[in-house]
């Protein structure tokens, strides 16, 4: 029977003690980073060494024993369907987060619970027609002036409501131009950056695990702004060398994929407004360039899910008074709507005052009143037109104030009606026609947080299955601190056990008839 190489247990010995050694180095760099954002827990992976190959001394006496362990490589501890379910659903979240945030500013611009609350200030108006129309009020001219003011006044808030709702729309243009799409494209040009890094080392036999782990929180990132599919294909560099290769692809309603990433390539993204002058403007339109240079047509209606999704529907999108009727309550929408408020106002006064003459006019010469251009007249400024005090036909009648009471049912019991594209989008008084923008808003603001919670439940619920699986857990990380070192303690008293049995076996036999 053939006797075992005498040094091949001291082989087997150093590459446990080896195998072990390194395992701990694992478990130190894991328990290094256990509070470090974005770090994947790795795992030294470890092979049985078979023997391999035949020999002219084997005999089916001959028990052929394994030749050790083997390291074959520290991977990153993941679960891809994780991560793809995570990614998933991030862009849900970015949606209910971008819209949610806007309709909370919109809240702020409407809020009635404000002293200077636009319903206050129409009630105002009210109460000094209904002073002009008392009784005991002779003073007429001094009674049209306080009117006058209190429209004035009311004025005021409603064109500071104009400037704030439409500043709401040119922040969010600016925050898309200078933070939204720098910050996509940044992240595109980073995972690039990383592609390359991460390529060079390891054809250079570095596995790069932590470039790895910058690169997934960036695609983690990038995944909050609109869908994508992140794939990896094998390329193969010979040598036994090969390399993963990442690519993105941005994926749209309809099921076109435009790809953004592609190893050392990369796309970016761009929008713009319709203004030439440089002016910021709706609608805002958004444009997906590929690695190839290939410019997407307009986008910004065709992502599913994402920030992008949700900025750009809340700046372009103004639903019944969009043609065709869209399906969000963007910032136009209350644009519009306050617009309608406003006209219903100014027409209803000046209809009412004829002849006399308008007691409203826009500052644009436009024949269409809105929150921005409505102003007092300059002839009920200057006093050359006044509020007609009766109805035609009883003007002699100097104490009824027939026509001021009209005014006052008007602004107070009226229903009025708003129509868009065809369809009935209000009805009521004058009061409730405002109070319907701030009611719309509270709802809509309850819906979209209710909807930003449970997907960021969600989220939150794949992030800790994510980190089950990946991130470093101290118990688990101890106990494997223990076992390797115990198993290097082992690994070097077999080494001392092989060396006991040489020294016996060279000092001990071999000398015949001692």
């Amino acid at each position: 029977m053939a006797l075992r190489s005498t040094f091949a247990g001291f082989n087997t010995a150093q590459l446990a003690m080896a195998a072990s050694q390194r395992a701990l180095d694992v478990t130190g760099q894991n328990l290094a980073n256990i509070n470090t954002p974005g770090y994947t827990r790795q795992r030294l992976d470890l092979t049985s060494i078979s023997p391999e190959g035949a020999s002219i001394s084997s005999s089916v006496y001959d028990i052929k024993v394994g030749q050790g362990v083997q390291m074959e490589e520290i991977e990153r501890i993941r679960d891809p369907f994780l991560d793809v379910q995570y990614r998933n659903q991030l862009p849900k979240v970015g949606t209910a987060d971008a819209m949610d945030t806007i309709l909370a500013e919109i809240g702020n611009v409407f809020d009635e619970t404000d002293k200077n609350a636009v319903c206050q200030k129409l009630s105002n108006i009210i109460s000094q027609l209904s002073n002009m129309a008392s009784t005991d009020n002779s003073a007429t001219s001094t009674s049209d002036s306080l009117v006058r003011s209190a429209c004035e006044i009311f004025l005021d808030t409603i064109h500071q409501n104009a400037t704030d709702i439409k500043g709401v729309q040119k922040d969010l243009i600016k925050k898309l131009n200078e933070s939204v799409v720098p910050n996509v494209n940044t992240y595109l040009e980073q995972i690039r950056n990383l592609n390359i890094s991460i390529k060079n080392s390891q054809i250079l036999g570095n596995p790069a695990l932590e470039l790895q782990d910058q690169r997934d929180e960036l695609i983690d990132a990038l995944a909050t702004y609109f869908p994508i599919e992140a794939k990896y294909t094998t390329q193969n560099y010979g040598a036994g060398i090969s390399v993963d290769v990442l690519d993105i692809n941005v994926k749209l309603k309809d099921g076109t994929k435009i790809n953004l990433v592609s190893d050392d390539m990369r796309g970016s993204i761009e929008i713009k407004t319709t203004d030439d002058d440089g002016v910021p403007g709706v609608p805002v339109s958004l444009h997906f360039i590929d690695t190839e240079g290939y410019k997407s047509i307009d986008a910004a209606d065709m992502l599913e899910n994402g920030v992008l999704k949700g900025d750009m529907d809340m700046v372009n999108k103004s639903e019944v008074y969009d043609t065709p009727p869209t399906d969000t309550k963007g910032i136009g929408y209350y644009i519009k709507g306050f617009d309608k408020f406003v006209a219903t106002f100014a027409e209803t006064m000046n209809k009412l005052n004829e002849p006399n003459g308008p007691l409203f006019t826009t500052s644009d010469g436009s024949n269409e009143f809105t929150a921005s251009n409505v102003m007092v007249s300059e002839d009920w400024m200057s006093g050359k037109t006044s509020i007609k005090i009766n109805v035609e036909g009883e003007e002699d009648q100097s104490t009824a104030y027939t026509n001021v009471l009209k005014m006052i049912d008007e602004l107070t019991n009226t229903r009025f009606t708003i129509d868009s594209n065809g369809e009935q989008v209000f009805k009521g008084t004058l009061a409730e026609m405002y109070t319907n923008l701030w009611n719309t808003q509270a709802i809509e603001r309850m819906a979209s947080s209710t909807i930003l919670e449970n997907h960021e439940t969600v989220a939150d619920q794949i992030s800790d299955a994510k980190d089950s699986v990946s991130g470093v857990y101290m118990d688990e990380e101890v106990m494997n601190l223990m076992r390797f070192q115990q198993s290097y303690n082992a690994a070097a008293r077999l080494m001392t056990t092989l060396d006991e049995i040489l020294e016996r076996l060279i000092t001990g036999t071999g000398v015949v008839g001692r």
